[in-house]
């Protein structure tokens, strides 16, 4: 189905269950029921599986300055490190989580950690492991990107942040929107499974801007996507800026699931940020099937500030809690042999005579 009847589809539906109540505004009993509805669409597609992988944080440099991350290169406060290749291949190997089918490496937009962590690491992870292999390092050239691939990373995590374009100018997001979303669709053309995401409650955007998202991210060729919500850091430009609403994340998420039951939709740990008495949870009840577990080393874990200092570290213990608490369990299949599985069913589908089921 044509994305803009996907989202069409979902505005209109919510508008029946929520007569002359926005859907993203939602509260009380029909956020329950907005929440529930999710929910039963997840279960519908997924069941009770709930995918688990890894984090490891690999470098803090970033050639960025988004207003929003306290990660900007004009943080002078930050400790800049990068990460060793041979050690993190052997907490991967030899002591990561048993419950984790995958493992998403991730670090500022720092093109030299790419040349010097990650490819190593994505090279020996792949001949020693049978781990998913995803990745979030930001817009890189297409040759560094097409060696990620060629290395054995099948997954690439790239944000959009937001969809107004002048806003995402004045906030300084990577490069410009336009850009952006380019990459995000060339990396869908070079067979990349692709995951974004966005923001929400940055300051001075509204219920407007959460739908302009929504309709950006459903006319993106994504797998999945998520929803973060906005958390004011000390050393950024908006530090004094009020937090997101949990609320209006949740609400953004219930609505990412309606509209793609099909996505892979991560529950972030800033959720517990935004609402300490089991926001990840609620993520978990309003559509989420991703769970990630934090394994950065202590060192590189402090002053990985891309929301704030003080962060709540998803361990294995409260992943595993949250989803048995969700009435949920760990997926015994990896990301990347679930999205592996459904390009072979849909390439059998576009094969197959016509007249054949």
């Amino acid at each position: 189905m044509d994305f803009a009847v996907r989202f069409t589809n979902t505005v209109s539906v919510i508008s029946r269950w929520f007569p002359g109540v926005d859907s993203l505004e939602a509260a009380g009993a029909a956020q329950e029921e907005l929440h529930a509805r999710a929910n039963q669409a997840l279960r519908d597609h997924f069941g009770r599986r709930v995918f688990v992988r890894a984090v490891v944080e690999v470098s803090n440099f970033c050639r960025e300055n988004c207003h929003y991350c306290g990660m900007r290169r004009d943080n002078r406060g930050l400790a800049r490190r990068r990460e060793d290749p041979e050690v993190l291949a052997e907490l991967l190997i030899r002591n990561r989580p048993l419950s984790i089918t995958d493992v998403n490496i991730q670090a500022g937009e720092d093109p030299v950690a790419v040349r010097g962590v990650v490819l190593p690491l994505v090279r020996i992870l792949r001949r020693e492991t049978n781990l998913g292999i995803s990745v979030c390092l930001g817009t890189l050239s297409q040759e560094l990107s097409s060696e990620l691939q060629e290395a054995g990373a099948s997954t690439y995590i790239v944000k959009f942040e937001l969809a107004d374009a002048a806003r995402y100018e004045a906030l300084e997001g990577p490069g410009t929107l336009e850009e952006r979303v380019t990459y995000i669709r060339w990396l869908a053309d070079q067979g990349w499974n692709v995951s974004s995401g966005f923001i929400a409650g940055l300051p001075g955007e509204g219920i407007p801007s959460m739908l302009q998202n929504l309709k950006l991210a459903g006319a993106l060729p994504l797998i999945g996507c998520s929803v973060s919500p906005f958390v004011s850091g000390a050393e950024t430009p908006l530090g004094h800026a009020p937090q997101a609403s949990i609320d209006l994340t949740l609400n953004c998420m219930a609505a990412l699931r309606l509209m793609r039951p099909d996505w892979v939709v991560p529950a972030v740990s800033a959720l517990n940020l935004s609402a300490p008495q089991g926001g990840y949870l609620r993520g978990l009840l309003a559509g989420a099937n991703l769970c990630t577990i934090n394994i950065t080393p202590e060192a590189m874990r402090e002053d990985y500030v891309i929301y704030k200092r003080d962060r709540f570290i998803m361990t294995e213990e409260r992943v595993l809690e949250a989803i048995d608490s969700a009435g949920m369990e760990p997926s015994m299949t990896s990301l990347a042999s679930h999205f592996a599985a459904r390009r072979c069913a849909a390439t059998l589908q576009e094969a197959a005579p016509a007249g054949r089921g």
